[in-house]
């Protein structure tokens, strides 16, 4: 799978000179996690997250916390003074493994998707859970649709199990079988695809 594959789009984005309370205000509505950021040219320039909007926004209750004042919360606060800058983003034909690994690495919740330095859209840790969460008989369903289209019916054989796919092919044309596992492997929630002829059994 690659990056465009699972991301959301159009996606919400926010201009710097944007209130924070506004922007927690659309988080809040929408569930998200982070928006990116961009200039007047729709321009990536930083990525605004939950983190970034509650960090210093609130005093230490000197009730519990004598000798403690903190961090005065700032006023009328703008996305440009929190957000995180510069930002990574990455490219819709990304490997979707690797965006998965820069995830975690970064230790990041969202990524930013660009073409050039245009948002397309994002990529969060809750929709990679959610293609992992997909089904096998749905998965079997969305290949087996594909693979009608780019063979005819009747062709193809697949079985899934716990996200891998074994595709069994009538005819003995490897080409074929080899475009039949790309598409395979573009499918939302496929980790693994092999296409066999007939007569090949499962490796055990």
């Amino acid at each position: 799978m690659r990056a465009r594959d699972l991301m959301s789009a159009p996606v919400v984005t926010v201009h710097p000179w944007a209130p924070a309370k506004e922007v927690a205000e659309v988080l809040a509505e929408h569930g998200f996690t982070a928006l990116p950021v961009v200039d007047d040219d729709e321009r990536l320039v930083g990525i605004v997250t939950e983190a970034d909007l509650i960090r210093g926004r609130f005093a230490a209750d000197t009730r519990t916390a004598p000798g403690r004042p903190g961090p005065r919360p700032p006023v009328d606060t703008s996305v440009e003074q929190v957000m995180t800058a510069p930002v990574t983003a990455m490219a819709p034909g990304t490997d979707v493994a690797d965006l998965c690994q820069a995830l975690v690495d970064a230790k990041i919740r969202a990524m930013p998707i660009v073409d050039g330095s245009r948002v397309v859209g994002i990529v969060t840790r809750g929709d990679v859970v959610r293609v992992l969460a997909r089904s096998d008989a749905a998965i079997a369903a969305d290949v087996r649709h594909r693979l009608e289209i780019y063979g005819g019916t009747g062709r193809w054989k697949v079985e899934v199990h716990d996200g891998l796919v074994r595709i069994v092919d009538r005819y003995d044309d490897e080409s074929d079988r080899h475009v039949a596992t790309l598409l395979a492997l573009a499918v939302p929630g496929v980790v693994g695809a092999d296409t066999v002829p007939v007569g090949v059994r499962p490796e055990s």
